[in-house]
């Protein structure tokens, strides 16, 4: 098992159009049966959502939503499970914290008040815009530091509200190119030197698809579910720069990596500048 300061968080989609498994675990027995699998597997937490967040994606009305979760939410709480709910709702939120869950993990970063009022902990994800356009055309002047600044604006004015545990995620594939996601994973350290536990999922996301074909000089991106290796990669470097947790939908393979990570022993002082320098250099490329 990875030590506490690595925690994986395993993924539950009950959705029928999530990016990656939309539609696998939409039944409530299936989703389940999938949550107690992750935990077996090594998962410290099981992410609930009822809502698909990928780039394009239209809103789901919150009874639909809470139909989608609220069962699973309360299974796998029932079995001593810590379960988080993946959603930006208020309403949805506060049912599934009554439900069971003990985090909330909203990519909106705006349920601090629900995290405060229900005593549940929080993570404040970075994005830029919402789903249906995040990816037209995002931009930045320093993507590192203003993610970095808008988190801990977000994040301190949660614990302000009486948050008790506050993480931050930087919202890797939210309204990001793939140049920003790279600079984001050089420069970890920036967000990790906040002091707030640090969140990081890239598990199948397109970016590392992008990677996959460019190295093997095709045009061929490989389907999310075929980009387990960058997966992994992504999250040992993660934890390696002082990520405390990770979002993975394989989790075995993650815990692994995990473990990989912490044997290397303390992280070397230098890569995330030379890690910087490189992404600059490529960063135009992406927009061939």
């Amino acid at each position: 098992m990875p030590s506490r300061q690595s925690q994986v968080m395993g993924v539950v989609n009950v959705t029928p159009d999530s990016f990656s498994d939309g539609g696998r675990y939409y039944d409530h027995e299936a989703a389940i049966a999938h949550g107690r699998r992750l935990l077996d597997e090594g998962a410290d937490w099981v992410d609930v959502g009822g809502e698909s967040t990928r780039p394009g994606a239209e809103p789901v009305p919150a009874d639909e939503e809470m139909r989608r979760v609220l069962p699973v939410v309360a299974a796998l709480a029932a079995s001593g499970a810590q379960v988080s709910i993946d959603t930006r709702k208020p309403e949805v939120a506060e049912a599934a914290v009554a439900a069971g869950a003990r985090l909330i993990n909203d990519v909106t970063a705006g349920l601090a008040e629900v995290a405060a009022a229900t005593g549940a902990a929080f993570v404040a994800m970075h994005m830029q815009g919402e789903p249906r356009t995040m990816q037209a055309e995002p931009a930045y002047g320093d993507v590192v530091a203003e993610v970095r600044d808008a988190l801990v604006e977000r994040a301190t004015a949660a614990r302000d509200a009486g948050v008790g545990e506050v993480w931050i995620d930087p919202g890797i594939g939210f309204g990001k190119t793939p140049a920003h996601n790279l600079a984001l994973l050089a420069n970890l350290d920036v967000l990790v030197a906040t002091g707030f536990p640090v969140l990081v999922g890239t598990s199948r996301k397109a970016t590392l698809g992008l990677l996959a074909a460019r190295a093997d000089g095709t045009d061929a991106v490989p389907p999310p579910g075929d980009r387990l290796a960058g997966s992994v990669a992504t999250a040992a470097w993660a934890y390696r720069q002082g990520a405390a947790m990770v979002r993975a939908h394989e989790v075995a393979a993650t815990v692994l990596a995990a473990r990989a990570a912490f044997a290397a022993g303390t992280p070397a002082a230098a890569p995330a500048a030379a890690a910087t320098d490189r992404v600059h250099r490529e960063e135009q490329s992406w927009h061939r």
